[in-house]
């Protein structure tokens, strides 16, 4: 299926596995839900493969089965935007966040040195551009969390304002 091998790059271009990106897609797909063995031979893949990465879905919440027994077949959980929030909150905002402390710390030094007469390597209006740049990527994110993307298309109107409104804010803190 072209489309889930598509969705499966896309998701390991995030860093994620591409299996889960394929799987998911199947599942969400399907008119209905799909056992593990179906998921497996559809793919193309072992079905240790789709019982580990089910399982890994399924804890991310992506995924349900559908049924109490161990063979219940499964679907996709449409809504990921909880999912992607938890995502950029743990990994992106770590990473803006240590480059910010870093920076800052590294403005504090230059700072320091610059008032004792040392000559600078690095030009420090620029390094406070940088941190005002990583600062403004922080408060963006913050945003973009806290949005909740709609389910359907008929609410996409309505979450469009919103968005709108928020990069409008966003503008005027700079």
């Amino acid at each position: 299926m072209h489309v889930a091998d598509a969705v499966g790059e896309f998701i390991a271009w995030w860093g994620f596995k591409a299996i889960h990106g394929r799987i998911w897609t199947l599942l969400a797909l399907s008119s209905n839900p799909r056992s593990q063995a179906e998921v497996a031979d559809l793919l193309g893949v072992s079905r240790a493969l789709v019982s580990t990465a089910t399982h890994e879905l399924h804890e991310r919440g992506l995924v349900r089965p559908v049924g109490a027994s161990r063979q219940a077949p499964w679907t996709a959980v449409m809504d990921v935007w909880p999912v992607i929030a938890d995502v950029l909150r743990d990994r992106e905002w770590i990473m803006i966040e240590r480059a910010r402390v870093t920076l800052e710390a590294a403005i504090e030094e230059a700072e320091i040195l610059e008032s004792s007469g040392v000559s600078l390597e690095f030009d420090l209006d620029r390094m406070r551009v940088l941190l005002s740049l990583t600062e403004m990527a922080q408060r963006f994110l913050r945003i973009l969390v806290a949005l909740r993307v709609p389910r359907s298309i008929a609410s996409l109107g309505d979450w469009l304002v919103k968005a709108t409104g928020l990069l409008s804010s966003l503008r005027r803190l700079r």
